[in-house]
């Protein structure tokens, strides 16, 4: 404990120097240019073949006036301002994005790296748009369906770019990042409110950058860029003198330093270094460091040196005689004095003489006032100490009551208690780190138990009782549950005052983010048409054969997990609830992720399980056509599901299928489009049971695997009503209308 201590307290008196300590050192491999500029290139980055590690490859442009480093090859990327080795981060300039002379842009912005490697921190850094009458939205869906939005209004009698520094709606507004990635949805659109000047579908100018918040918010970074953009001209994409700042973080490998250490992959080459567990936000790793007392480059041989701390002494402060040590230093007082070195005046000769009282008087009152000092620091963390326990023995009572309400069965709620110590041990007390997503309910981080099971733990985001309803309610859904296509919870902890949920952890990411890659190819036709029976299999199973009819209510691709073999797995059942077999719906408060949402539920507030199915319907639109419901606009101004069913029904679905589904899944992929399109129906009740769909999707499957043996003809398929059939209203535009009122008035945070 004490040498972690002393580890911190040196990491944060190096955090603002080690580019002094660093001036001399060659951290690039040997016989590679060191500097690009005034930027150092440490390996594992590099310039020129046999310099970098794969994937950390940059270019110096020397025909700049001092070069430039940039992250990409051709030199055109983002501007690679810094480099550092011990906190993994890369600072870059990615430049300024200017959009005018239009009401709307739609588009993908960010920085183009691999995801396996660099992540954009969501937690340094922010978007900032100058300009007004607009408003901004982006998303960033390999993360969380979330979306951040801020709108920047123009006032009679203000520029339409904020000068003064300030952000804070006119002139100029911020976005933080919604999660950690690299890519990012942009929107803007024109913005009209009550005291701004512009007009509907008015043209506006902003200018979009991603800043690091600690560099907007220093030196007046903020107004410097904001004067530079209100007095440039056209549509220059640069804001002059003025060199923005946002901060990646990178990982040496997306090994654990565990499995790392074990393998002929480890990147800590230098004596003197350890391996550091790094997480970018989007997927683990490993990093090394020098250890402390030493600096220098871990990635290479020899290459962390010892630090000559009495060279530095406004950093190692020593008022006495500094003597350099291997990995530290030692400060003495000089020949013939004594005391404490590192204190002004603390060094005393020997020869100075006090009298017997005053000796004996300093010695009783200075041992005195340490046993005081002593006494109070022990009786405080005694105390707290006690009101810890006496908190966690109060939520503990507290949600354990709650928890058995909802079982019922005591011996399940005891099996399932895990303690608040074990979970704070298995993330290492919730380390920013170990974050690996963001749901509708809370914060998801990657644990391993003692017994070395690797398991997500949700954390609530907000202390509200209705968050501690609704962990409460998803550990009695689930605990209800034993399905191969539904995540398993091993337990929860009752000690905090929103619990918290311990489930098996899914290694591969989600549907979502395995089938919108930047690639034309995602999951073949068989993979989807397997994922999308799987949801259907335990839909099924939550509606007709769980002991409690149970709706998940918030059915989307980034709620379907998909483990090592893309097995299915359905998870976040917070919003979910359970309907008595006496009763067929619900009244309830509208809860679900915009998109996906039931039009029928929001405008009668009737829960049923057609919720579900309707939501499933658009999840199998979005997997034959790879677009995303929660921003799909065509031209027209239709929804994804609008767009989708116009296309149906007048038989222009290739229109909108995506190129491989069109190609691999032919046939079939029509007669899933034709039950995606019955799924969607705006009336519940011509909507199929999700039982009927998993019958009819179960044997298009079969008859996808043997196809070539069995004519298609002879294939069973299960009796449902072709789409436009009943009593629903045929017309496509029409039948969604309740889905556009709820694009205009409202947004749903999950």
């Amino acid at each position: 404990m004490a040498e972690k201590a002393i580890a911190a307290l040196h990491l944060l008196q190096l955090q603002t120097v080690t580019p002094v300590l660093l001036a001399d050192t060659n951290l690039a491999w040997p016989g590679c240019i060191s500097k690009c500029g005034e930027v150092s290139v440490p390996y594992p980055f590099g310039v020129g073949a046999g310099c970098y590690r794969k994937g950390f490859e940059l270019t110096c442009n020397e025909t700049y006036n001092p070069p430039k480093l940039f992250l990409d090859l051709d030199g055109t990327g983002a501007e690679v301002l810094n480099i550092s080795l011990h906190h993994g981060k890369l600072y870059v300039d990615n430049g300024i994005v200017r959009l005018s002379g239009r009401d709307s842009y739609n588009m993908t912005w960010g920085i183009p790296l691999d995801g396996s490697i660099f992540s954009v921190s969501p937690f340094w850094n922010n978007f900032v748009i100058m300009g007004c009458g607009f408003e901004f939205r982006v998303s960033q869906p390999d993360v969380d369906n979330m979306i951040v939005r801020c709108t920047s209004s123009c006032l009679l009698g203000r520029p339409a770019v904020a000068t003064d520094g300030v952000c804070s709606g006119v002139g100029c507004c911020q976005a933080s990042m919604p999660g950690a990635g690299n890519m990012y949805s942009i929107k803007l659109a024109s913005y009209t409110a009550v005291e701004d000047i512009t007009m509907p579908g008015q043209p506006f100018n902003a200018t979009l950058v991603m800043v690091a918040n600690e560099w907007w918010e220093t030196d007046n970074h903020s107004m410097l860029l904001q004067k530079a953009v209100s007095e440039s001209d056209g549509l220059a994409t640069s804001a002059g003198p003025v060199q923005t700042k946002a901060v990646v973080k990178w990982n040496f490998s997306n090994s654990s330093c565990a499995d790392a250490q074990s393998s002929d992959d480890f990147g800590c080459l230098s004596y003197n270094s350890y391996c550091h567990d790094h997480w970018t936000g989007e997927s683990s790793g490993h990093i090394c460091r020098c250890s402390n007392g030493y600096e220098g480059n871990p990635y290479i041989p020899n290459g962390c040196q010892d630090i000559d701390e009495c060279a530095h002494p406004d950093i190692y402060q020593c008022l006495g005689h500094c003597i350099n040590t291997d990995g530290s230093y030692n400060c003495i007082c000089p020949h013939g004095t004594s005391g404490d070195p590192q204190k002004p005046h603390g060094c005393i000769k020997a020869t100075e003489k006090f009298s017997g009282l005053a000796v004996a008087t300093g010695f009783g009152s200075g041992a005195l006032l340490l046993l005081l000092t002593f006494s109070a620091i022990l009786v405080r963390g005694k105390l707290r100490a006690q009101k810890a326990k006496q908190l966690r023995d109060f939520f503990f009572r507290k949600n354990r009551g709650l928890l058995l309400q909802q079982l019922v069965d005591k011996d399940i709620a005891e099996r399932m208690i895990f303690s608040l110590e074990e979970l704070e041990k298995a993330t290492n007390t919730f380390d920013e780190d170990r974050k690996i997503g963001n749901g509708g309910h809370g914060t998801v981080y990657k644990g391993i138990l003692s017994d070395q099971r690797v398991v997500a733990i949700k954390r609530s985001t907000r202390a509200i009782q209705s968050e501690t309803d609704n962990f409460i309610n998803e550990v009695a859904i689930l605990s209800q549950i034993n399905h191969r296509n539904v995540v398993k919870l091993f337990g929860c902890c009752l000690e905090t005052e929103v619990p918290l949920l311990v489930y098996e952890f899914i290694s591969n990411g989600t549907l979502y983010e395995h089938l919108h890659v930047t690639s034309s190819l995602s999951l073949s036709w068989r993979e989807r048409l397997r994922i999308a029976l799987e949801v259907a299999r335990s839909l099924a199973y939550l509606h007709s054969a769980a002991s409690v009819s149970i709706i998940h209510r918030d059915i989307k691709a980034t709620n379907i997990l998909l483990d090592d073999n893309l097995t299915a797995k359905v998870s976040d059942f917070g919003a979910s609830r359970g309907i008595p077999i006496d009763q067929t719906r619900v009244t309830t408060a509208i809860q679900g992720t915009f998109g996906y949402l039931d039009p029928e539920c929001y405008n009668t507030r009737k829960l049923t399980e057609k919720s579900d199915v309707y939501s499933f319907g658009v999840m199998l639109v979005e997997l034959l056509t790879r677009e995303k419901p929660h921003i799909y606009m065509s031209p027209a101004g239709y929804s994804l599901v609008e767009q989708f069913l116009l296309l149906h029904n007048q038989g222009k679905l290739s229109e909108i299928l995506d190129p491989q589904v069109a190609r691999e899944g032919d046939e079939d992929a029509r007669e899933v489009a034709e039950v995606a399109a019955l799924c969607i129906s705006s009336s519940g009740k011509d909507r199929p049971m999700m039982k009927q769909v998993e019958m009819r999707l179960e044997a298009l499957q079969s008859a996808s695997t043997n196809i070539g043996n069995n004519p298609r003809t002879e294939v069973h398929v299960v009796n449902i009503p072709s789409a436009g059939q009943g009593s629903g209203d045929t017309d496509g535009t029409r039948r969604f209308s309740m889905e556009r009122e709820i694009l205009l008035s409202m947004e749903f945070p999950r």
